[in-house]
């Protein structure tokens, strides 16, 4: 079930972070996650769909699909991030043979493969941190159903930046404890004060920042930060390259929603040819 490219010491805790993330969690997240589903699938219901949740993190979209009426097979390598999947599945659908929970990596071939194919495949955020982005752009395609849709985000390539937050989310993950609280309250810093110079500049509430990054997913702009600055491996993409990689393997764009020039992710849904 492991993987080379997944079995290194030089890897974030995503699930430390997203276990914290549950703290926070509650039904108004919940209904935006739902939402988010909703706009980018271009659906209001999965009743009938199998979705397959690859690097299920926190469970917040495996437990939106689940409300939607899919039936949901969730995935991730890090164990914290399993137990928070499954958390979020015991007290929301305790016993529910139609929501599977389980330990694996998307760049094992075999493992992938024995998981079947799905009506939606999931994997926001996820496939750029693998050390091994193609395989897990490659495994994740062939997790489709012909028909079926593959709703990924990866982030965006910056020619200089990307090289710089290379270089510094290694450093976060290399760092003892007091290194780690250094970096990152050197990054939020920079962030909110970048932020509030906007909304001063703009005259617009300062505070009206964070409730909108509640609507965006049901997300927390402290984790979503904290996720940022420790997110490694990391490997960006320009949106073109996602495109022509799913284009010739038979798939056509069915949304997209970029960032542009700045920090964060591409999304992509993508529709498997019949």
């Amino acid at each position: 079930m492991t993987s080379a490219a997944l079995d290194t010491p030089e890897r974030f805790a995503f699930g430390e972070n997203w276990s914290r993330f549950l703290r926070v969690l509650d039904e108004e997240r919940i209904r935006e996650a739902e939402r988010s589903l909703q706009d980018m699938l271009g659906v209001t219901r999965l009743d009938g769909k199998r979705f397959l949740d690859i690097g299920s993190g926190s469970g917040l979209f495996s437990l939106a699909a689940r409300r939607l009426g899919a039936s949901v097979h969730s995935f991730d390598f890090d164990p914290q991030s399993i137990a928070c999947t499954a958390e979020l599945r015991r007290r929301f659908f305790p016993d529910d043979s139609a929501w599977t929970v389980q330990r694996g990596s998307v760049l094992d071939e075999s493992f992938v493969a024995s998981l079947g194919t799905h009506d939606v495949v999931y994997s926001w955020g996820v496939l750029h941190h693998t050390g091994a982005m193609r395989r897990a752009l490659e495994h994740a395609a062939r997790a489709v159903a012909p028909g079926g849709q593959l709703f990924i985000a990866i982030y965006n390539y910056q020619h200089y930046y990307s090289r710089v937050y290379t270089t510094v989310k290694r450093a976060y993950v290399r760092a003892p404890a007091p290194g780690k609280w250094l970096i990152a309250a050197a990054y939020i810093a920079l962030q909110a004060g970048k932020g509030l110079f906007r909304d001063v500049f703009t005259l617009r509430n300062p505070l009206t920042r964070y409730s909108d990054k509640k609507r965006m997913r049901g997300m927390s702009m402290y984790h979503d930060w904290i996720d940022w600055i420790g997110g490694y491996p990391f490997e960006p993409a320009k949106p073109e390259e996602i495109f022509d990689f799913y284009r010739t393997r038979g798939f056509v764009l069915d949304r997209l929603i970029t960032c542009g020039s700045g920090q964060g992710c591409n999304e992509f849904v993508f529709r498997r040819s019949a």
